[in-house]
């Protein structure tokens, strides 16, 4: 004998509803998103925010809601924005996805009222915490019809009230800036009056587009300048539909103190977002082929960093070379005797300097054709210069020549390993390690740096004038060390 079907019916409490509201968010202040985010898809132009210690309100002039879009605003999980993506008037890419935006405002207050006019209808909807959780299985919300002139022109007003905290207007202003729209054409928030405007950066600027299965990837990266770098709000803000869903690092996390010098935000309509919007279903295809490409542009960032680095650190190195140099000249200028390629000319005191000097040819009984014969006996061989051994230089190779007279040194400051030598020299030019750990400590500071420069050089430069006596060359350099720096 075949039983008739038995049924279970499926319920939810109605403390659940006010419960999605209270733990879905991380912060509290996330409703007031969500409401700005409403009134954008609404087509609304400007949202006026209001805030006192007792209440805060929201006004758009949006496109207002009649009796059924009142329905569908209180419908959780409704999908009318997925059937409708864009608004009917500018045409945006809706936000709102699941439809409890709105509950989030219950985890800041006991009671909200919406007021909306579209058109002739004009209604009043309230929910209040504690008369929902009296009124047992009634799940209805009273809706109050006010008169067609109640309100002058399309919209909706969301007023809290009852809240369990205050909220400072500039902390309103940051979540504004970061999770609505506010770039969008034809959309305005203030709050208190004043108008929110998205931040400004200023730096070297990388905008890309790449394209994906899914996509378009596209947004712009900012290398800000060392002095604007700070350790607060650190990675890429990641928007879907203009809107800030997370912040993320893009492996940026293995870069050390550099990382706090990048910012800037990317667009990727198509990731999947989490119900809560603060992050998204990571084990989606869409999100796993976003953070390839992601890897790829943040590479090329990576590069663009270390350009900049290594160009800012090389016009440092260059004014602190020109400078050690040019107190070298003076304390050369001074002490002849310690210069290795010596005096150095002034004036015309020297004649034929730089160029042969004169030969007599008055010699008795030789002919002119025997002078030149017995000339080129004597003459010693002419040897053929030597080549100085030339390390192989990077591109970010700093070199300046100090000359004396028709003589003088190169000094290249370059990479050559933290292991490398301090210092060294080849032929007539000098080498300096900008990788050993006591030139990077020296180079922090200009004074330093420039002393440093100089100690090295003149070292190189006194041993060049005797090599085989380093206890001189030690004094000799300490003269003229301390002659460089006689101001």
């Amino acid at each position: 004998m075949q039983s008739s079907p038995e049924f279970i019916p499926l319920t939810i409490d109605k403390s659940h509803i006010i419960t999605i509201g209270e733990r879905m968010y991380a912060e509290s202040i996330e409703f007031i998103r969500e409401l700005v985010n409403n009134a954008y898809d609404a087509d609304a132009t400007l949202v006026e925010i209001v805030v006192t210690e007792d209440t805060i309100e929201i006004r758009d002039n949006g496109s207002g809601m009649d009796r059924e879009g009142l329905k569908q605003y209180f419908n959780i999980g409704s999908q009318q924005k997925l059937y409708a993506p864009k608004s009917p008037i500018y045409g945006r890419d809706r936000i709102g996805q699941f439809g409890i935006g709105k509950f989030a405002s219950l985890s800041a207050c006991k009671r909200f009222e919406v007021i909306t006019k579209k058109d002739d209808f004009v209604g009043r909807v309230t929910f209040d915490k504690e008369q929902w959780e009296k009124t047992g299985d009634v799940w209805q919300l009273p809706l109050e019809i006010l008169p067609a002139d109640f309100r002058k022109q399309n919209g909706t007003t969301v007023i809290l009230t009852g809240l369990d905290r205050r909220f400072e207007p500039k902390d309103i202003e940051a979540k504004i800036i970061e999770g609505t729209p506010i770039k969008a054409p034809h959309f305005r928030v203030r709050i208190n009056n004043h108008t929110v405007t998205p931040r400004s950066l200023s730096g070297h600027r990388l905008p890309f587009l790449e394209g994906t299965s899914f996509g378009p990837v596209s947004g712009e990266i900012i290398i800000l300048p060392e002095t604007a770098s700070v350790a607060s709000d650190l990675g890429i803000e990641v928007k879907v539909k203009q809107v800030t869903i997370k912040r993320e690092l893009f492996g940026m996390e293995t870069w050390g103190k550099s990382m706090a010098r990048v910012r800037g935000e990317v667009n990727a309509d198509f990731l999947p977002i989490t119900s809560d919007r603060t992050g998204f279903i990571k084990d989606s295809n869409e999100y796993q082929e976003f953070v390839g490409i992601m890897g790829k542009v943040m590479e090329g960032v990576k590069v663009s960093l270390q350009k900049l680095t290594i160009r800012k650190e090389s016009k440092k190195v260059s004014r602190a070379l020109k400078d050690a140099l040019q107190r070298i000249y003076k304390a050369l200028a001074a002490n002849p005797d310690l210069s290795p390629f010596g005096a150095i000319p002034t004036g015309d005191e020297i004649k034929g300097m730089g160029s042969a000097a004169e030969v007599s040819h008055k010699k008795e009984g030789l002919k002119e054709e025997e002078i030149k014969a017995e000339e080129k006996l004597k003459a010693p061989e002419k040897k053929r210069k030597k080549k100085p051994k030339v390390k192989r230089l990077t591109p970010n190779a700093i070199i300046k020549r100090i000359k004396f007279g028709e003589t003088g040194v190169s000094c290249v400051v370059d990479s050559f390993g933290e292991d490398g030598s301090e210092v060294f020299s080849e032929e007539t030019t000098i080498f300096i390690n900008r990788d050993h750990p006591l030139y990077k400590r020296e180079s922090a500071k200009v004074d330093t740096h420039v002393l440093n420069l100089a100690r090295l050089i003149t070292q190189e430069i006194s041993l060049m004038k005797d090599p085989r006596n380093p206890r001189q060359a030690f004094e000799r350099q300490s003269k003229l060390l301390r002659d460089a720096f006689i101001d």
